[in-house]
């Protein structure tokens, strides 16, 4: 089921101006404190049972007498010596004045502490402003604030006009590119914070996929009063509404009258009927159509016939009518954070010979290596899109174990698999794309000493045994935490360095599953066995070690609550040395059924 959110920004461009000019120091509270001094305090209160010792605190005496005799016992102390001078802390105690502690809170109900002084709002947000677009010689109001929509100015008007309206006016240039760069940064975020799915829905919004997203944020309503409190922390007024189609969705947001409307899947046809025909995105003169013959709501186009109607308002009328009502599909081209590095070769003439298609797949990898240098990157995964004359494009794809931008390399790769394309009639264009790619500096070729200790550079070869026998051939063994030993060993990328390995001895190779063997024959519990039969041949023992003994991760599953594994390595007639285990301990019959199983082998 598709969730579509439309974000809309009714005063974008002003309100980003606004934000723009807006000061660099904080704003001043709309409301100020004028503290009033407390009755006198009677140092003489009488008789007490505390003994009151040497009189009151420096610091009490400076907060009783006020700004005068604080400013008496500074002078007082400035006199003194450094060495004589109080320190300004001692055991957590405050040596200097202090203000009450409840001098700087708001005034309980009745009470006459302090004094509420209210400031003036900023100039800025009170005169009426709007901003004009440039038309050969005329001057049109593109976008007006709040304060300008109330006293009769609307987009559309001459400025002319306008000013004669209203003398103090605001007048700025719109700047539609500064504007669109801000939504796309709104994209940006969205796709970084909100859904991986969003782009920008004209001038003044952008849509959100949320399909299979809102429950991240605990539901719809809390994804749109997460989203509208984000933006009014910017200083933008917005409203959102999430419906099954982005057409549906877009008109709600502009013409729903509410700051967040979510509309239940499938009440698309009944949500639009009351809203003007200007919700569906029609042209100018589509709706100056609709007017002629009129046609004012949405609710009006449903009754009447696609052909007259398409005939009447355009076929892109009745297109935007379908996506509004989820009838035809409207996709989302979603933003991406970082275009991929591509590069394009256009061939005058079909080629289908490996010789020349080697050749273009080199001149590709050059201009490629010039981007990457130019951005500072290196590929990790490279592919490349051959057109084909009969429309049938085929896909070559490379990956590297660490990133690179060495075009000898890169070409290599390619030539392992440059069989795997197959030229049909022809190939006209071929690309190359970097889809992964990430950042790789400038690094040393050589150095005059070379260092015999410096480790080989594995890359390349690794990426050339995998281009030969496939990625998936080419790994290594890493720890994984867990006792048993079928659970303890994952695969780890060829250039990654296991870390963490047991200081007890294990197999070179372990089975993924043990094997049973048949015809043990074990003295009980701790020796290894003499004799055993696997894949039905006898293997006489002639040595052995052990027990090493393993418990069941009882965690994971019941099963293995009591489970136990004595292993033993022994070595039989032939020099052949496996690993072998008995399940129990010999003495319990909860721990095992004494069965003996291989699991490795060692050298």
């Amino acid at each position: 089921m598709a969730r579509v959110a439309s974000l809309y920004l009714p005063q974008l461009a002003i309100e980003r101006l606004r934000r723009a000019e807006r000061p660099a120091a904080p704003p001043e509270r709309p409301w100020s404190f004028a503290p009033v001094l407390p009755p006198a305090i009677d140092d003489n209160p009488g008789a007490c049972s505390v003994p009151r010792g040497g009189g009151w605190r420096p610091g009490a005496r400076w907060a009783q007498d006020g700004a005068v005799g604080r400013e008496a016992e500074a002078a007082h102390i400035a006199r003194l010596p450094a060495h004589q001078r109080p320190p300004m802390r001692e055991l957590g105690r405050r040596s200097e004045a202090a203000d009450h502690p409840f001098s700087a809170m708001p005034p309980d109900e009745g009470g006459h502490a302090q004094q509420l002084v209210p400031t003036p709002a900023h100039p800025l947000w009170g005169r009426p402003m709007v901003l004009i677009e440039r038309t050969g010689q005329r001057e049109v109001i593109t976008t007006a604030c709040p304060v300008a929509l109330s006293l009769g100015l609307t987009p559309g008007m001459a400025a002319a006009h306008a000013r004669a309206l209203v003398g103090d006016l605001d007048v700025r240039d719109a700047d539609p590119a500064r504007d669109a760069a801000w939504l796309d940064r709104l994209a940006l975020h969205a796709v970084a914070r909100w859904t991986p799915v969003a782009c920008p829905s004209g001038a003044d919004g952008i849509w959100l996929d949320l399909t299979g997203a809102s429950h991240l944020f605990g539901g719809e309503a809390r994804f749109c009063r997460r989203v509208l409190q984000f933006l009014a922390k910017l200083g933008f007024t917005a409203r959102i509404a999430i419906a099954g189609t982005p057409g549906a969705a877009h008109a709600l947001a502009r013409f729903g009258g509410d700051h967040a409307v979510i509309l239940p899947p499938g009440g698309q046809a009944t949500a639009l009927a009351g809203l003007p025909v200007a919700a569906l995105r029609l042209e100018a003169s589509a709706l100056v159509a609709a007017a002629r013959f009129g046609l004012e709501r949405v609710g009006d186009l449903y009754p009447m016939p696609r052909g007259p109607l398409a005939k009447r308002l355009g076929l892109a009328s009745v297109t935007r009518l379908d996506q509004a009502l989820g009838r035809t599909a409207e996709p989302i081209v979603p933003v991406v954070p970082l275009e991929a590095p591509a590069v394009t070769r256009r061939l005058l003439e079909p080629i289908a010979t490996p010789e020349a298609i080697a050749q273009v797949i080199a001149d590709l990898v050059g201009d490629l290596v010039l981007v990457l240098q130019e951005r500072g990157l290196g590929v990790r995964t490279a592919r490349i899109i051959a057109e084909r004359v009969d429309g049938a494009d085929q896909h070559l794809g490379i990956g590297a174990s660490r990133a690179t931008r060495d075009p000898r390399h890169l070409i290599r790769m390619f030539e392992l698999r440059i069989d795997r394309l197959e030229p049909g009639l022809g190939i006209e264009a071929m690309h190359l794309i970097g889809p992964h790619s990430e950042p790789l500096g400038a690094r040393s070729a050589g150095a005059l000493l070379p260092d015999g200790n410096a480790p080989p550079d594995l890359a390349p070869a690794i990426d050339q045994l995998a281009g030969r026998a496939g990625e998936d051939a080419v790994f290594r063994i890493g720890l994984e935490q867990s006792d048993v030993p079928e659970r303890a060993v994952r695969r780890l990328g060829p250039l990654v360095a296991p870390l963490g390995w047991p200081a007890w001895k294990r197999p070179v190779r372990i089975l993924g599953r043990p094997e049973l063997l048949t015809h043990v024959v074990a003295l009980l519990p701790d020796h290894p066995p003499r004799r055993f039969t696997w894949r039905g041949r006898i293997y006489p023992v002639v040595a052995g070690d052990g027990p090493e003994r393993i418990h069941g991760e009882w965690w994971r599953t019941d099963r293995e609550l009591w489970a136990v594994r004595d292993y033993f390595r022994v070595e039989v007639e032939g020099g052949q040395r496996f690993w072998l285990f008995r399940r129990g301990d010999g003495v319990e019959p909860e721990t095992g059924d004494l069965s003996w199983h291989l699991h490795g082998f060692f050298g």
